[in-house]
């Protein structure tokens, strides 16, 4: 037992080792060769991991209020059909304080409940033990005759900064849509040079950088905030996961897997908050820009 354990902590990862090795993504080019990113904004490549759980949690989102449609009844709702219609309702009504347009609000509406629903699920999966999916991946990627150390998978797709500019953008150009319907083209274009400052030939260069700067600022900071506040969870379970690794292999230090059952246990109970706090705040400021959208400067 003592010769294995040396073993194991000789030839185990260090603690860096380990965290780096769990926030690497699976990258892949587009000719589906496995790469690496090597600069910080690379669009050569994309992290297959995020694409592959933030679709698996879109459908499930999806298939999960479809049902919850499905089965509704003017009857007494069961648990389900109750908690679909409180979060619609719940929808509904700050769609109503930001959105006055109620032919907006038909589209509008769903559309927030399906990005709390979506972003909810795809923080949730935070919740998971930090090596169990990525475990069972180093071990079917062992089994194909693949080098496991080589075997990448980030489970968390919004703690992928990527993921959640996307999702951002995805609001911005709904905002622009909006923009453009509601005030025409014409009137979208003369508000760009003539808010806030003025309707003046010598204030429309600055009016329309100022502009720029305002949709710039919106979209990287509702990417950024989701990002910021999931990457950190993810980082927190990591170091609490590391306090059991190190018990597990020294065998020695009650102290270290006493911590990380009251740790990891206080820090999941917390981050449930966390994670439905993110997808309501994604969601209410989608509402927001969407309705700032509807109004004339």
């Amino acid at each position: 037992m003592a010769g294995n354990v040396e073993q194991a902590v000789n030839h185990g990862p260090t603690a860096s080792e380990y965290i780096v090795h769990h926030l690497q993504h699976m990258q892949y080019n587009f000719n589906l060769e496995a790469v690496k990113q090597t600069k910080i904004v690379d669009f050569s490549l994309f992290n297959a991991d995020s694409l592959i759980w933030s679709i698996l949690m879109g459908v499930l989102g999806c298939w999960l209020l479809w049902l919850g449609a499905r089965k509704a009844t003017s009857g007494v709702p069961g648990r389900f059909q109750a908690a679909v219609e409180v979060m619609a309702e719940m929808v509904e009504n700050q769609a109503k304080g930001v959105i006055h347009n109620a032919k907006s609000r038909k589209l509008i509406s769903p559309l927030a409940l399906t990005v709390f629903v979506w972003i909810f699920l795809m923080n949730a999966l935070d919740l998971l033990p930090v090596d169990l999916v990525p475990e069972m991946w180093a071990r079917s990627y062992a089994a194909a005759g693949h080098d496991p150390h080589h075997a990448y998978m980030r489970i968390v797709p919004t703690a992928d900064l990527s993921t959640t500019l996307g999702l951002s953008v995805g609001v911005l150009l709904v905002c622009l849509f909006y923009n453009i319907k509601i005030k025409g083209l014409g009137g979208w274009a003369h508000e760009l040079v003539a808010a806030p400052f003025g309707n003046h030939p010598l204030l429309y260069p600055i009016n329309f950088l100022m502009q720029v700067i305002e949709y710039v600022a919106k979209t990287v900071s509702h990417g950024m905030r989701l990002f910021g506040n999931m990457f950190a969870g993810e980082l927190v379970f990591m170091l609490i996961a590391l306090m059991g690794g190190a018990w597990a292999l020294s065998g020695t230090g009650i102290g270290l897997a006493i911590g990380h059952i009251i740790a990891g246990s206080v820090w999941a109970i917390f981050h449930i908050l966390i994670i439905t706090l993110q997808a309501f705040i994604f969601m209410m400021l989608t509402l927001i820009y969407t309705g700032q959208a509807h109004e004339a400067h």
